[in-house]
């Protein structure tokens, strides 16, 4: 199981930077149909990631990490593509979200451990 689940967060983290991609592409200064068609395509993609990582995942652990990793390199390419400034509260509250999603995986092993 534990390989299973390895793939799962690799899933989640896929479908998040997809999502990421998808705001990023909305952003861009291109033709609105070529805009569209990327925010689409990265959304597709997205949901087949997210769906493969709720085959090994619980929907928290799936959702959770699949958040993060949006919210973290959404905010990320603001800064580095856009130039939006980024201040501590955002890093705070970053930290937060990633030692969330650390106690939440961990317990969830921990749970899981138990059980066999």
């Amino acid at each position: 199981m534990e390989g299973s689940s390895g793939k799962g967060y690799a899933w989640a983290i896929s479908a998040g930077f997809n999502a990421a991609l998808a705001a990023v592409a909305a952003k861009l200064l291109l033709p609105p149909v070529i805009r569209y068609g990327l925010v689409v395509f990265f959304n597709v993609i997205m949901w087949g990631c997210y769906v493969n990582s709720l085959k090994a995942l619980s929907s928290l652990q799936a959702t959770v990490t699949n958040f993060a990793t949006n919210f973290l390199t959404s905010g990320l390419a603001g800064f580095f593509l856009f130039e939006e400034l980024l201040s501590f509260k955002w890093f705070a509250g970053a930290m937060f979200i990633v030692v969330g999603v650390l106690i939440l995986s961990k317990s969830s092993v921990e749970k899981r451990e138990k059980k066999d």
